[in-house]
């Protein structure tokens, strides 16, 4: 029984160092504090006076409540089962080993999820998101492909407890879509699908294809936070912005605008286009769409003041053969890969499915380490 004590022993002491390199990293004991600094601010007379400050306290508060807290908790239960171990060992009690190898399997699994908690470390990953999908060349393929991309992520989001919200969507001429934006609620948001900003390759045989021929379709996917607080960090003159009304698409019916509500804005110094035809009014639309743009230029100066602009569309590119972070085949056999960092399954109607965690997990863990993309050995015809 002694050897059964050693081993639980060893792994309580496993977890417990690394708990505490998490602890360090995070400095759980500043985090604590500034939890009670908050809760303190949120007590006090006055506090909703200022309805938008007040959500700034609470989304940082619940920020680090979901890492602090349980990282904290975890630390205190993983010392107290060693003190329970020692114990156990001197009476020789086979029940209470029993009992501490299962608490021991019961957090194992949480402290793999609070060390990814730490990967998300970046200046904007506890923000909401916008999230764009758009079709590569290749005509009614690549629509099709885009369609299905903005399926997985929908899917993807759903299992991870986002609201996601439709923004804008521009129908394909024959099948699919040219291109769709998101707006994506939830905790943590923008850092947990980051990871999907670039080139999406899809490797079949086509359904649009008479001869039943294997066919290349690519789609790019790009995401931004939505940031608080974005007025006082930018101001956009009138001057610099073209802005178009039209009359939103839709499905028919009841579901297509009968004026001209849907708003394109055209940031002129920068050349970046933003749309919004989902929401009711051209004001409600022109605001969302505002808001997407503002997003997007901040976060192009933060990335060029960080020198990762050329990287991160490196990864991207042009939406075609060579340029893609992840590829899909399936045919002649089935194979997702992350060309990055090298993870794969054969599951590949899982990831469409939007079964994308490990992928993510992988990512995060990989750009933790400071990963680079990796040099592609692949062919034209698959990875």
């Amino acid at each position: 029984m002694s050897a059964e004590y050693s081993e639980l022993t060893a792994r309580l002491e496993d977890f417990r160092a690394r708990l505490q390199a998490l602890c360090d990293a995070v400095e759980v004991d500043k985090g604590l504090e500034q939890i009670d600094e908050l809760e303190g601010r949120m007590a006090t007379p006055g506090f909703w006076d200022n309805n938008e400050k007040a959500q700034g306290v609470i989304r940082e508060l619940k920020t680090l409540r979901s890492l602090i807290v349980p990282l904290n908790d975890l630390s205190q239960t993983t010392s107290d089962l060693l003190e329970l171990t020692e114990l156990a060992q001197e009476e020789e009690d086979p029940d209470a080993l029993q009992d501490l190898n299962r608490e021991c399997d019961s957090i194992t699994g949480q402290i793999d999820e609070v060390e990814l908690r730490t990967t998300l470390n970046g200046k904007h990953d506890s923000c909401d998101a916008f999230i764009s999908i758009h079709a590569g060349a290749g005509g009614t393929e690549s629509c099709d492909w885009a369609s299905i991309l903005s399926r997985m992520l929908e899917r993807y989001c759903e299992k991870q407890g986002f609201k996601v919200n439709l923004v804008d969507r521009l129908e394909g001429e024959e099948a699919g879509i040219k291109s769709v934006t998101y707006q994506v609620k939830g905790d943590m948001a923008y850092g947990y699908l980051r990871s999907e900003v670039g080139v999406h390759r899809l490797v079949r045989k086509s359904p649009f294809d008479a001869s039943n021929r294997r066919h290349t379709s690519f789609a790019a996917v790009d995401v931004i936070p939505e940031m608080s607080d974005i007025d006082k960090e930018i101001e956009i003159l009138e001057s610099d912005l073209r802005i178009d009304t039209y009359r939103a698409g839709g499905a028919g019916g009841q579901h297509v605008n009968v004026t001209d509500s849907a708003v394109r804005i055209t940031h002129v110094p920068s050349g970046i286009v933003v749309q919004c035809q989902n929401e009711r009014s051209q004001h409600a639309n022109k605001a969302t769409a505002l808001k997407v743009l503002k997003s997007r230029i901040i976060l192009l100066e933060e990335m060029k003041r960080e020198e990762e602009l050329q990287e991160m569309y490196g990864e991207k590119g042009d939406i075609a053969f060579g340029s893609q972070i992840r590829s899909y085949v399936l045919e002649p056999y089935t194979l997702a890969k992350d060309r990055r960092t090298g993870h794969e399954t054969g599951n590949v109607q899982a990831v469409l499915d939007g079964d994308l965690l490990p992928f993510v997990e992988m990512y995060l863990h990989w750009k933790l380490k400071g990963g680079k993309p990796r040099q592609s050995k692949e062919s034209g015809n698959d990875d």
